[in-house]
């Protein structure tokens, strides 16, 4: 009897243990109670919250409003809709909507109270396409950080600059409203990510390619003071010249150059002005965006004030932790399949100027498979690595926060880019370290599981503590080009010196000299 009665009591605390563990499923935003799913028994998913107002009719091409209150409980059991963006197979026009701006959690706590590090999510897609929706990170959150994934405008709605637009702001500016969207996100995770079992003073905002792009334009924004606290880049940063010209050859925008591209296009849709452009519907501007050079955000002197790479020089930059990582063969998503010696000479000539015959000695291309390979080697350092370069190098020169450099170049045969000469990982490959690709099918990838498993837990501890170090991992020092403190991802994690140094250095030496080139111009008007 005595014996019977000690199972029924430890049978019932068990219940009572699985009933207190079930995680935080409804809880309340400033707008309204929320209902979210559960994943699994640990964590609760709420897959579309509105964290400002649709942005449609005459909040077209403004900055993001407060969203509407509702009554009764939001059941956020389904994501919201993609932003506009060129249709494509998968990406039909019915699941899109300019009415976008929403965001989902992923959430490990069991209560509000936790008090949880919190990891914001900013997409890729170069700022003309893709969607946050399941870009929750399960795997990051069931390490013990609140996740969060964000929406914001793309492509023309986002990024298109005009003269009418900047004569209608208070701030007199135009053209980046997908970044005035990422910073309203964060701002509403201050007020409201407490309710989640989040910590507001321990964001960490992170990024792939457009993303990482992003999240580098954010740690250089006044206007994203103070709303994270540390920061990790995926294959991107804002370092390269801008110019008054509208975007090309790799060069950036001022919000001049971006206003003469705005009106461009607006010739381009044979439209009269930004009233009859308003009219028109979100899939007839990404139609026409078609065929039309990509939007991109704007040195605007409002959310950006002026070249990053000079703003980093002389310190005026949010100075929070990071870690900056881009792949070992990032090009290889971008080089053409079939292109010739003679196409690829001439693009060189095209993009480098007078710089061409030294860039063909950096990235030789003599045969056509040499072509490609040096066609995807610059595309990699220009777009990727040297930026990432100058932002841990501007960092550890004149900063006082700690900036950690990583290398991802696991061999695998799985990868987003189908041509078999890839000969390391390419542009977005990372994206499967930070989800279960590998980890759910460590059988089958059992190295690739293994630096996922490496470089999941390096992040989570730099969420929790700002330093990616921890017990059972290699240590990571701080940046420093002199020394071995780059942390390379493959077969495990070992330091290197500065990878690809010498097209790195040429691409510095050749950025270096635009910049001067771009200032003596204006200096000469």
């Amino acid at each position: 009897m005595k014996r019977y009665f000690f199972l029924l009591v430890f049978g019932l605390m068990g219940l009572v243990t699985v009933s207190y563990a079930q995680p935080l499923l409804k809880t309340h935003v400033e707008t309204g109670d929320v209902e979210g799913v559960a994943d699994g028994t640990d964590l609760a998913i709420y897959k579309a919250i509105p964290y400002a107002a649709p942005p449609v009719g005459d909040l077209r091409w403004k900055a993001p409003q407060p969203a509407k209150a509702w009554e009764g409980v939001r059941v956020c059991d389904t994501f919201g809709p993609l932003p506009p963006q060129p249709t494509r197979e998968g990406r039909t026009a019915d699941i899109m909507s300019e009415d976008c701006l929403y965001l989902g959690i992923a959430t490990p706590a069991k209560s509000a109270a936790e008090r949880l590090p919190v990891m914001v999510w900013i997409h890729g897609g170069g700022f003309q396409t893709e969607w946050y929706g399941g870009d929750l990170w399960t795997s990051l959150a069931r390490r013990g950080v609140v996740i969060v994934s964000i929406e914001y405008r793309t492509g023309a709605l986002g990024f298109m600059a005009h003269p009418e637009l900047t004569k209608e702001s208070p701030e007199g500016h135009s053209g980046n409203y997908g970044l005035l969207d990422q910073i309203y996100a964060l701002q509403w995770v201050q007020r409201n990510i407490g309710n989640f079992g989040g910590d507001a003073s321990k964001v960490t905002i992170f990024g792939e390619s457009a993303g990482a792009i992003s999240c580098s334009m954010l740690c250089a924004s006044p206007l994203a003071r103070g709303l994270f606290r540390a920061c990790i880049s995926h294959s991107g940063g804002s370092f390269a010249p801008w110019t008054d010209q509208p975007r090309s050859l790799g060069l950036d925008a001022s919000q001049k150059g971006a206003e003469q591209q705005g009106l461009a296009f607006q010739k381009h849709l044979k439209k009269k002005n930004i009233k009859q452009m308003r009219k028109m519907t979100a899939m007839e501007l990404c139609d026409g965006n078609v065929g039309f050079a990509g939007f991109w955000p704007c040195v605007d002197g409002y959310v950006i004030c002026d070249d990053q790479y000079r703003l980093y020089e002389r310190g005026e930059y949010n100075d929070v932790p990071v870690i900056v990582m881009t792949n070992s063969d990032e090009g290889a998503l971008f080089s053409p399949g079939n292109i010739k010696v003679e196409d690829y000479k001439k693009t060189v000539g095209q993009i480098f100027g007078s710089w061409a015959d030294e860039a063909l000695k950096v990235y030789p291309g003599n045969t056509d498979d040499e072509a490609w390979h040096g066609f995807g080697d610059a595309f990699r350092d220009m777009g990727f690595a040297w930026p990432s370069y100058a932002w841990v190098s501007l960092q550890a020169k004149t900063g006082k926060s700690a900036a950690y450099a990583a290398f991802l170049a696991q061999p695998s045969t799985v990868s987003f880019s189908p041509d078999k000469r890839r000969k390391g990982v390419a542009h977005a490959d990372d994206i499967m370290y930070l989800n279960t690709t590998f980890l759910g099918q460590p059988d089958k990838y059992p190295h690739e599981a293994a630096v996922a498993e490496m470089l999941q837990q390096y992040w989570v501890n730099f969420a929790k503590t700002c330093n990616p170090n921890g017990k059972g991992l290699p240590y990571w020092p701080t940046f420093d080009e002199s020394k071995p403190t780059t942390m390379q991802f493959s077969n495990g994690a070992t330091l290197i010196t500065v990878p690809n140094r010498k097209q790195i250095d040429f691409v510095d030496r050749y950025y270096k000299a635009k910049r001067e080139e771009t200032e003596n111009a204006r200096k000469a008007k």
